[in-house]
């Protein structure tokens, strides 16, 4: 049986960090993986990747049909393309650690969703702290957020047993929504207690601006809602720890700006994570 990982990036204006990001897929211990790159800016990013020496024949250049199309977009477009039984989402400024797809793909084998904990660093690749390491476990869905309070596009999953498509109305927060499209074909799903996807924290994502934080709040907001009226046919035990995670989560949000400008630097996991205790 075919386990060939489709690994889907979404890129907009990543000329400076596409390179290091496919770097990592091309150095995967699991060999049997396709690159979707979409470009959302117009760029010929077979180009960028050819002037720094990086010519592959599983790497897949297609354009997500505009600019600044968004990432839910780009993403979408390429769902409907690949036809591998796996697939997987790697941001175009992150990186793969070198086991993550062979651990996935074994993972695979008795589990449809499969989620890794991560090791969030800066944009020099400087180790800032873990989330959700320890001990590989099937998580139902209300257990997820409160292991992997980070961000979720640490995803592989098979589609064959459970698959859906991006919400482009959301501006934050469509890695979780998507994750719970998965959730309605599937009970669980199983997460690897070893960081293997590199999460690099943005400046513009620890920004104190309004406009971030009311982004974060709207799409919060969204799924809570969602929740709250079974759109997703959860059980109820699993909705409600989803929900409680949530409306913790809403509630830091706006004292985060404030937290930040005390504490320069401060992850809104650190800020996040007593108020889970």
């Amino acid at each position: 049986m075919s386990q060939t990982v489709s690994v889907i990036t979404p890129a907009y204006e990543a000329h400076a960090t596409i390179v290091t990001t496919v770097a990592s897929v091309i150095g995967q211990t699991h060999p049997d993986w396709q690159l979707w790159i979409i470009a959302d800016d117009g760029e010929d990013y077979a180009a960028v990747l050819a002037d720094a020496g990086i010519r592959d024949s599983r790497i897949m250049h297609i354009t997500s049909g505009g600019l600044g199309r968004g990432a839910s977009n780009a993403r979408n477009v390429a769902l409907e393309q690949i036809s591998t039984p796996y697939a997987a989402i790697l941001d175009a400024d992150d990186r793969l650690k070198p086991q993550k797809l062979e651990l996935a793909v074994a993972a695979l084998a008795e589990h449809a969703i499969v989620t890794t904990a991560l090791d969030v660093m800066d944009e020099q690749f400087n180790h800032l702290r873990l989330v959700g390491q320890g001990p590989d476990r099937t998580l139902d869905p209300g257990q997820h957020k409160w292991v992997s309070l980070s961000m979720d596009s640490m995803l592989v999953w098979d589609r064959r047993r459970a698959d859906g498509r991006y919400d482009p109305t959301m501006s934050n927060m469509t890695d979780l929504e998507f994750l719970l499209q998965l959730y309605t074909s599937v009970p669980h799903s199983y997460h690897l207690g070893t960081p293997l996807h590199d999460y690099i924290k943005r400046s513009a994502s620890m920004s104190n601006g309004a406009n971030v934080t009311a982004g974060m709040m709207a799409s919060k907001a969204t799924i809570l809602q969602r929740l709250r009226a079974g759109a997703y046919g959860l059980p109820a035990e699993d909705a409600a720890g989803l929900e409680k995670f949530l409306e913790i989560s809403l509630a830091a949000e706006p004292l985060y700006p404030p937290a930040l400008a005390h504490q320069p630097g401060l992850l809104f996991e650190d800020h996040l994570e007593p108020r889970l205790r």
